[in-house]
């Protein structure tokens, strides 16, 4: 995520970089600028199940539990509508008995929920991170890169040490097929997903203004997996929003540190540096960041907005288009593309793209909107 310039975030889930071990994170803390969490923040509510998911497992699945065997029961139960009925959603990030009591949430929600499962039948469960090309989110001026997870149910645990029949072995994956097949992983621990979680909690109440709660989440997605370095950037962020820019710089200095060339941290930072009036220190990152990354995440989408603000609505096209083009199914690049067809009075360029930006929405709310606006245009110009 990211103001670009200003805010750069990683939500969901990015890469578990392999670095060399820190030093101990505890001075980049500084807990009096912050009131206490509004809610409980404990790790060990991440996977616990709730008396519903209890029951569930104990009633409803119950048979095929016996006939079917314990991993392709869970797995059925997943991913049949007539079961469980699960549903995508980015809206939020839920702990398991959230994403069981809402039957929805974003692919961290949903491997949390049926990790959660898995363990309460005793199976065992490996973790992947999987490398997708980078995709981008927005929240107002907030850009978020996204990244994803999935997992893998192994025999039960009692049963481990009896030999190992990759056969016997289930990924669970809450994308389509078709766009995991061939996609590189690699296995990370529990700790990652639950500083993954915590993480993206940060972020969402960040986002929300919530500030004192986003710094509590993040500290705590930083004690879980102190390597997570998206924790770190996320708590860099959270200071500079907070007005604590010399706390923010030495955070976001203390990832660059680790990872020279991490872009988004690299942004932050530059912004930081601006903001404490270290201008020329600011324009060396600025520039670096430039050679790195010469057209950023966005960059032509921003472009293409001004364009529609000054009725230049073929650059605004061809801009959206850029963006469309090294983002596939980011649903706001067809929304915008949509509407410069509309007011160039290419109708069915316009219906084909809002379809898509229908179709590949994440949220319920997006999705209603953009059918509703599908469903304007169809009246108002395509008939």
């Amino acid at each position: 995520m990211k103001h670009w310039a200003v805010l750069l975030l990683a939500l969901t889930l990015a890469a578990c970089a392999s670095v060399p071990e820190a030093q101990h994170p505890e001075g980049l803390f500084n807990d009096r600028l912050f009131r206490v969490p509004s809610e409980r923040i404990n790790a060990e509510d991440v996977f616990a199940l709730s008396d519903a998911m209890k029951h569930y497992l104990r009633t409803e699945i119950a048979s095929q539990l016996r006939t079917k065997g314990r991993q392709q029961a869970l797995m059925d139960a997943l991913y049949s509508k007539s079961q469980l009925r699960l549903d995508y959603d980015s809206a939020m990030t839920r702990n398991a008995s959230q994403a069981f009591d809402a039957r929805s949430g974003n692919c961290l929600s949903l491997v949390i929920m049926t990790a959660a499962f898995a363990k309460a039948l005793d199976l065992s469960v490996q973790y992947q991170n999987v490398f997708v090309e980078e995709t981008w989110s927005r929240n107002g001026d907030i850009y978020f890169s996204i990244g994803h997870v999935n997992l893998t149910l192994g025999k039960r645990q009692t049963e481990i040490g009896f030999g190992r029949n990759e056969s016997e072995l289930m990924t669970i994956d809450f994308l389509p097929p078709r766009d995991i097949r061939g996609l590189r992983s690699w296995v990370i621990g529990e700790h990652t997903i639950v500083a993954m979680y915590m993480n993206n909690r940060a972020v969402e109440a960040f986002t929300q203004g919530q500030l004192d709660d986003a710094y509590w989440w993040a500290r705590e997605a930083i004690g879980q997996d102190p390597r997570f370095l998206s924790s770190y950037n996320t708590l860099g962020v959270i200071y500079q929003r907070h007005g604590d820019l010399e706390q923010a710089r030495q955070v976001l200095t203390y990832v660059l540190e680790r990872e020279p060339e991490n872009a988004r941290a690299m942004s932050n930072l530059a912004s930081v540096l601006k903001d404490q009036g270290r201008v020329a220190e600011s324009n060396m990152l600025t520039r670096k960041l430039q050679q790195i990354e010469p057209y950023p995440p966005f960059s032509f989408f921003e472009g293409g907005l001004k364009a529609m603000q000054d009725g230049d609505f073929k650059a605004a096209r061809d801009l959206f288009a850029k963006e469309v083009a090294r983002a596939a199914y980011y649903h706001e690049f067809h929304f915008w593309l949509a509407l410069a067809y509309v007011r160039l009075g290419e109708f069915e360029q316009a219906r084909k793209h809002l379809t898509i930006a229908m179709e590949n929405s994440t949220t319920r709310k997006d999705h209603d909107l953009y059918a509703a606006k599908l469903d304007r245009i169809r009246s108002s110009y395509l008939h």
